[in-house]
């Protein structure tokens, strides 16, 4: 355990980022302001600050890159950003990718695919590949179409996650269930950038009715309201903390 404090130490030190889940909760029915130290699953996101929390971890969310569409060149791009290639075990690690298309090639799915290997054979836990995409809910069956495509050619010792917005709690069932046919787990975002949703508890008795593995996602300093009938909920995972800057 301090051999894996002092890697994360340093790999955070050195400027790599963080983000995760939850096993301790605020105090029930008011807002509390988000302490990533009650936490336990973080995503690896920036730069911060080394912290002994870090090493209780037990699932990091690790960012490794952005894919998006440049006008000026007219192709694909894949921008590798985040953590380098650590040994992060006994962590459970999910490697991130940001996009902004949905217009993968199978060239990058395999080099995605490879990254994957690449973490596993250096000593992790790689539990699978998250997808970071800000899709519309009236488009989320052209979203799971895309995801369906990706879980096909991902191997399946990995499983497949993707973050989502809170709206997406209101979609209807039949998208609700597609998604779910593909995905181990949504991870629901609370926030946008650094801060919590001001009506984010508007979407919280949707939520409460989701019927598919799902996560929420909060931003360290930010604020929630305990929901007991969310963590009921059988589908209910836990909580994903998104750590910033100190």
């Amino acid at each position: 355990m301090l051999h894996f404090f002092k890697n994360v130490c340093l790999v955070l030190t050195l400027g790599l980022a963080g983000f995760l889940l939850s096993a301790c909760h605020p105090l029930p029915d008011s807002n509390q302001t988000v302490n990533a130290a009650d936490y336990q699953r973080f995503w690896v996101w920036g730069r911060v600050n080394p912290a002994p929390y870090l090493s209780y971890a037990q699932e990091f969310y690790i960012l490794q890159g952005e894919v998006g569409f440049s006008r000026g060149q007219q192709r694909i791009v894949f921008s590798p950003q985040g953590m380098r290639l650590t040994r992060l075990a006994p962590v459970q690690v999910w490697l991130v990718y940001r996009t902004t298309t949905l217009q993968w090639s199978p060239a990058l799915i395999q080099a995605i695919i490879r990254r994957l290997d690449s973490w596993q054979r250096y000593g992790n836990q790689v539990t699978g590949l998250q997808i970071d995409f800000d899709s519309a809910t009236g488009q989320l069956e052209q979203y799971a179409e895309f995801l369906q495509s990706i879980r096909q050619q991902l191997p399946s010792q990995y499983q497949l996650s993707a973050t989502g917005l809170l709206d997406w709690s209101n979609a209807s069932p039949d998208t609700l269930l597609k998604l779910g046919k593909v995905l181990n787990e949504v991870v629901i975002q609370t926030y946008q950038g650094t801060h919590t949703i001001d009506n984010y508890r508007a979407y919280l008795p949707a939520l409460a009715r989701l019927n598919i593995p799902f996560k929420i996602g909060l931003v360290q300093h930010g604020q929630w309201v305990t929901d007991r009938i969310i963590e009921k909920n059988p589908y209910f995972k836990g909580y994903v903390v998104f750590l910033l800057r100190e």
